[in-house]
């Protein structure tokens, strides 16, 4: 029995000692990161460019068109995006129309649309656009000048009301033509104070000949301007400003059949007989026979500019010229600007291109360099001009113009006041609704050989005429050796429209 007694004694000490928890182990030490191993070249993903993504899709506006009875033109691209509308009324007559004389007149005569109209005078005028939260804005091209505002689009019929009381009963008050005038002068003398501001002058007027429609500045000179009377102006805007001369540009949250309705309203009781002018004549092709140069003793830096009349708006060489001409100077990777600033580093950079016109438009090539390197950097010009022909246009070239010209398409479309500009160009240069449709599919189009053809008959090196901007001291050691033609020295700040010879 007491052993009965002990063994199970025993097996219930057992028993609580099967039930004591176990002592915790101790913890395992945790394990070290990895070190991760090092690349064998942190650098090397640089050996691969990163691949551009996919281009956006090209979408192109689109234009309508109506007529009012007064044969005012109604030009309208709807935008729906933002409460938004760029008003704009276009005239068909610009700077080409400045009488042989009086440059600046069209200029002076559509600011002077700004200074009063209908009862009010130009503080009234001013304050009356910025009560609609807008204010005008106005400029002059050969072809044609604008007026216009952005509204939103709860206060276009009140900003209407202003822009046909500026073109349809204009003040013309003497008091503010004088200040006018006056503001235009000051504008002029310091804009004279530029080098490439001379330098345009010369520019077109040697290409184009001093007594061409196109052979002007649209800002006039001083003694041009100088001359203008409030009769001049009147008589300009008599001759040139009518319904049939016109059009009401508007872009953005706005119907062809809202337009319309509001054109009537506004402008369609205007009555005036000026029709739209003759497209200005070509100028006759010419050789080059000097070189322009404008004096600037002691300046840094020489202004280059070289062109000749090109193309009008329409003509069958447009895409190809203007494929070739951005090749040889018209963006980044141009021959021009690879040579001039990537190679010799004569300059910060130098371009080309092309301007058609509702005449005949001009082809130019411009650059700052150096004045140290003026012979040597016109020296690189010509010889890139030659290149042309004796080194063709390659196919990567090309490529590289062509994507280039119609990916900056939409960037002139981004705006409703870029919409309204583009509709004002068309207008002016009389071209269809579809013109920006038929530009890209003429880009995409042109061949290689109609490129080097236009490369080889408009960029010949013999007809581009030459101006220089810069020390006549310099200019004469380093480009007379070029033997381009004789120097002739041009004053355009005193009689612009006349290159002349000074000695």
């Amino acid at each position: 029995m007491r052993r009965l007694i002990t063994a199970l004694v025993s097996l219930s000490l057992a028993g609580c000692a099967s039930q004591q928890k176990p002592t915790p182990a101790e913890p395992a030490p945790a394990p070290a990161p990895a070190t991760p191993a090092a690349p064998a070249d942190a650098e090397a993903f640089r050996a691969t460019a990163p691949q551009p993504g996919k281009p956006p899709e090209l979408v192109l506006p689109v234009f309508q068109k109506a007529t009012l009875d007064n044969g005012l033109t109604v030009l309208v691209s709807t935008r729906r995006e933002l409460p938004l509308v760029y008003a704009g009324l276009v005239f068909a007559a610009g700077s080409a129309q400045d009488p042989v004389g009086k440059p600046g007149l069209a200029d002076l005569t559509y600011r002077m649309l700004l200074e009063g109209a209908g009862t009010r005078d130009t503080v009234a005028l001013d304050n009356a656009l910025g009560d609609l939260g807008t204010s005008a804005m106005q400029d002059v091209s050969p072809d044609g000048s604008r007026l216009g505002v952005r509204v939103l689009t709860r206060n276009l019929d009140g900003a209407l009301a202003l822009l046909s009381d500026m073109a349809l009963r204009p003040t013309f008050a003497p008091k503010a033509f004088e200040r006018r005038k006056k503001q235009q002068l000051a504008d002029l003398v310091r804009r004279l104070g530029s080098p490439n501001a001379l330098g345009q002058l010369v520019f077109l007027s040697s290409t184009f000949g001093s007594t061409h429609p196109y052979g002007h500045s649209a800002t006039g000179t001083p003694d041009s301007v100088q001359s203008l009377t409030l009769e001049d102006v009147q008589g300009f805007y008599k001759k040139q400003v009518g319904p049939a001369a016109a059009a009401l540009v508007l872009t953005g949250d706005i119907s062809l059949e809202d337009a319309v309705a509001l054109a009537r309203k506004h402008l369609g009781g205007w009555k005036a007989p000026a029709v739209p002018p003759a497209a200005p004549p070509a100028p006759p092709a010419s050789t080059r026979q000097a070189v322009y140069v404008v004096p600037k003793p002691g300046l840094d830096q020489t202004v280059m500019m070289l062109g000749r009349p090109a193309i009008a708006a329409g003509n069958p060489d447009e895409f190809a010229l203007d494929l070739a001409t951005t090749v040889f100077g018209g963006f980044f990777g141009s021959r021009l600007n690879m040579n001039l600033r990537e190679d010799k580093g004569y300059s910060y950079g130098a371009g080309a291109g092309i301007d058609p016109r509702l005449g005949v438009g001009p082809l130019s090539a411009a650059t700052s360099v150096r004045a140290d390197v003026t012979g040597p950097a016109l020296g690189e010009t010509m010889k890139e001009l030659h290149g042309l022909k004796s080194r063709p246009i390659t196919e990567k070239e090309l490529e590289a113009a062509r994507e280039g010209l119609i990916r900056a398409f939409p960037g002139s479309f981004e705006t409703v006041e870029g919409l309204g500009s583009s509709a004002a160009v068309l207008f002016m240069k009389r071209q269809p609704l579809d013109e920006y449709s038929r530009t890209v599919e003429g880009l995409r189009t042109a061949t290689a050989a109609e490129v080097q053809r236009a490369a080889e008959k408009y960029l010949d090196p013999a007809t581009l005429q030459i101006i220089l901007v810069g020390d006549p001291l310099l200019i004469q050691e380093q480009v007379t050796p070029l033997n381009l033609g004789k120097l002739m020295p041009v004053e355009p700040d005193t009689e612009p429209g006349k290159p002349r010879a000074t000695r």
